[in-house]
């Protein structure tokens, strides 16, 4: 049964206008609303409480949260060729509706957002960085192992050369945040708000996708947004505007800095780049585009090099230790 003839039969949406996004997803529009799909994947109770904060924001005027329906049955989910789907209604935003900044625009999110009465089981990282850090690169290095055993190839015998770097500054992040657990210099801008798995400026643009969301600490989706200036050789003018225009809404504590510091240490654009090569054929896997990524990592510790001058912070005054080594 094509998506469509679903939408029909199960969610009373009879509409044959389509439209595709930039990343390629396909939706049916019906009035003012667009609707769209996912799996479940084995993400039941994930999506559950994702869909709760979803609905949380979507009731807070941000309208383009694209959040799950029920079917004609009641249901959450829907069988389709052989899977459980979600079928998500969202109004798309126009560019032309943002009139703040970035910095500002995503405080202004977090504000909205620490309001969320509860927090998530399945979909919250609060307090567990040090932990899902370790995990991650425990897991990384069996995966590289056993791969490089299963795929003989350059890009292995290459990545073999990467992995002393790659756990130690991993190492060091971790060392990182679990000093940084200790400082008691924090306050109620701690607490933790509705985030992004990732945040790439999704506020600014057209929807904000469900399983995007988690509940978090607010240095996460800063940390983030940073990270990609800093990887795109922004200025430090660029980072600077951003981090104050932020904190005009939500200022800082010490415990704020460190944990965002402790992020932007963490190369998590490193272990989601090589866990999409993980699931490439043998020939596929992109050598060029290795030691392209790690030659990019030398001009990304420039950019934690001066982070804090870039931020307006005197780490030594403040007590804020960093690595320097780098």
């Amino acid at each position: 049964m094509p998506f469509r003839e679903l939408l029909a039969s199960d969610y009373v949406v009879d509409t044959k206008e389509k439209i595709r996004l930039d990343d390629g997803r396909e939706g049916y529009v019906m009035d003012d609303n667009v609707y769209f799909t996912i799996t479940a994947d084995n993400k039941e109770m994930i999506h559950m409480e994702q869909a709760s904060l979803a609905y949380y924001m979507a009731e807070r005027n941000y309208t383009h949260m694209a959040v799950p329906i029920p079917n004609v049955h009641g249901n959450w989910y829907t069988d389709y060729r052989g899977k459980k789907h979600l079928v998500l209604r969202t109004k798309l935003k126009s560019r032309k509706d943002i009139s703040t900044s970035a910095g500002r625009e995503l405080a202004e999110f977090h504000e909205t957002g620490t309001g969320y009465p509860y927090e998530p089981h399945f979909a919250s990282s609060y307090g567990q960085w040090h932990y899902l850090w370790t995990e991650k690169l425990t897991m990384f290095e069996q995966k590289v192992e056993h791969e490089s055993n299963q795929k003989h190839s350059s890009f292995y015998r290459s990545l073999m050369d990467y992995m002393p770097y790659i756990i130690g500054i991993s190492e060091n992040a971790i060392q990182y945040i679990q000093e940084t657990e200790g400082d008691k210099r924090f306050h109620h801008y701690d607490q933790g708000v509705i985030a992004f798995r990732r945040y790439r400026d999704q506020l600014t643009g057209s929807l904000i996708w469900m399983e995007d969301l988690l509940y978090d600490h607010p240095a996460r989706d800063l940390a983030e947004y940073i990270r990609i200036l800093m990887l795109n050789e922004k200025s430090g003018e660029e980072m600077s505007l951003f981090l104050k225009d932020y904190q005009l809404v939500r200022p800082l504590s010490i415990f704020g800095w460190r944990s965002l510091y402790a992020r932007l240490l963490f190369p998590v654009h490193i272990f989601d780049w090589l866990e999409k090569c993980f699931r490439m054929e043998r020939e596929k896997l992109p050598d060029k585009e290795l030691v392209n990524m790690m030659e990019r990592q030398k001009r990304y510790e420039q950019g934690l090099r001066n982070f804090f001058k870039y931020a307006g912070i005197n780490h030594e005054a403040d007590q804020i230790p960093v690595l320097h080594w780098l």
